[in-house]
């Protein structure tokens, strides 16, 4: 016996299932068709003398921007053939290869990629490609969700891939030429010095480690091993192998800078923590350098070198801060060591606040970003 029958459903309710289902498929369906692929595919070959490239389109977005209510008569060879200089000059609006060092496209031909509802154009862009490279599209912007794959060919083989989103961006591939080198260090290595020199909470954490002075040896190793410590973080992050949201080392590196002010406060004689503060506080700054090259883009042909040309840069920022404040220190101090004392721990509570204030507004006002 059963305690709790089956419910019936009524005629009606049954039909109002069987339109509901009928309903819901025909939306998928309709949403597949309309656009099944929201893709589009850039592949540049760097020759001697010039770019090669090739430019797949689906037809459904010309059709769109063409203002087109028939995507599929695009791939009719007739039509295509009356379309096919404003389809160019649509087309050449929305990538930019070479950040205006280079001419513009020339067109050579359009074939039809009847498999995938697509437009293959083939491109050329004479002269010399240069050793920094930049490549920009937004292919179809009426498409939020639209991306442009980008293939960059050398020597035969793709050196550099990327995906396009739907918001304006430029990345630049570095070619793996002797110019290519130098580009990537004249890139990185100012980029590492001018992080450090508008980083206020950087500067404030190397400043805090040498407030209280000590032997140029002793310098030199707390120093070290906070360049240890952010070097190996940058890396790991750089690499894609462990990274940790900024919504958690931001704070963290708001917090270093008030430890490390109170470590000068509370010190004790003979007690000196301050190599083993920097080096793990060291880790946490390295996730904070990583996101300034997660958003400045590492090239993948030359990644260990970018990475080790952005360590460069900031080492050399770091460098020129801990001259400048140890020789004011020193100098201080020739003069009077109570005068020197009293700056430091002036200056330590100053750091601290400063550090607090950045860890409450990371955590609770407006977060980390």
């Amino acid at each position: 016996m059963k305690l709790f029958p089956a419910p019936v459903l009524s005629v009606q309710r049954r039909i109002a299932a069987y339109l509901l289902a009928a309903l819901s498929l025909f939306l998928c369906a309709t949403v597949a068709q309309a656009h099944p692929a929201p893709f589009s595919y850039l592949d540049l070959r760097l020759q001697e003398g010039g770019i090669e490239g090739t430019l797949t389109v689906h037809v459904i977005d010309l059709a769109h921007e063409l203002e087109m209510d028939e995507p599929a008569i695009l791939l009719d060879q007739r039509v295509l053939g009356e379309q096919y200089s404003e389809i160019a000059s649509l087309l050449e609006q929305r990538f930019v290869i070479g950040g205006g060092q280079l001419p513009d496209p020339q067109w050579k031909s359009v074939d039809v990629v009847a498999d995938d509802d697509a437009l293959r154009l083939a491109f050329t862009i004479d002269g010399e490609p240069p050793a920094a490279l930049d490549v920009a599209a937004q292919m179809f912007p009426y498409d939020a969700t639209h991306q442009t794959f980008v293939n960059v060919w050398e020597d035969g083989e793709i050196r550099q891939q990327w995906i396009f989103g739907g918001e304006p961006q430029t990345r630049t591939y570095f070619a793996g030429t002797t110019a290519g080198t130098i580009a990537v260090l004249g890139t990185f290595i100012p980029s590492g010095i001018h992080h450090i020199m508008i980083g206020p909470d950087h500067i404030l954490f190397i400043i805090g480690l040498i407030m209280l002075g000590g032997s140029l040896k002793r310098l030199a190793i707390i120093v070290t091993s906070f360049t240890i410590g952010h070097s190996v973080t940058l890396s790991l992050a750089a690499l894609d192998i462990v990274m940790i949201p900024a919504q958690v080392i931001e704070p963290l590196i708001a917090l270093s800078i008030v430890v490390v002010a109170a470590d000068n406060l509370l010190r004790g004689e003979g007690r000196d923590f301050r190599s083993l503060i920097a080096f793990v506080f060291g880790l946490v700054h390295g996730f904070g350098f990583a996101y300034v090259l997660q958003a400045f883009g590492l090239p993948d042909g030359q990644l260990a070198l970018s990475l080790f040309a952005f360590n460069i840069g900031v080492e050399i920022g770091q460098l020129a801060i801990v001259v400048l404040v140890a020789f004011l220190l020193h100098q201080l101090r020739r003069r009077s060591e109570a005068r020197a004392r009293q700056i430091a721990t002036i200056g330590s509570l100053a750091v601290m606040a400063a550090g607090a204030y950045w860890f409450v507004d990371r955590v609770f006002l407006t977060g980390a970003g």
